[in-house]
């Protein structure tokens, strides 16, 4: 399971960030644990200056507008 934060104040980019992470998720069998971080405090500790920011498993893998559904596809299919 992986387990997945967007960081980010609600904002519309934020909430189609979780939305697309969610779809994609399902669509691959892939199960998530999706976490919604809207404390700028929080969002500051991971180093993300611009969000919506994506962390899988500690790490940040994006940070900065919308991702691109093939890019959250890789995130499920990288080994």
């Amino acid at each position: 399971m992986k387990n997945i934060k967007v960081l980010g104040t609600g904002c519309s980019n934020c909430k189609t960030t979780v939305r697309l992470i969610d779809e994609i998720a399902k669509e691959n069998g892939v199960e998530i644990q999706l976490e919604k971080v809207e404390e700028i405090r929080d969002i500051m500790s991971y180093g993300v200056m611009a969000t919506p920011g994506v962390v899988i498993d500690g790490e940040v893998v994006h940070s900065g507008g919308v991702p691109s559904k093939e890019k959250i596809q890789k995130w499920f299919t990288a080994k």
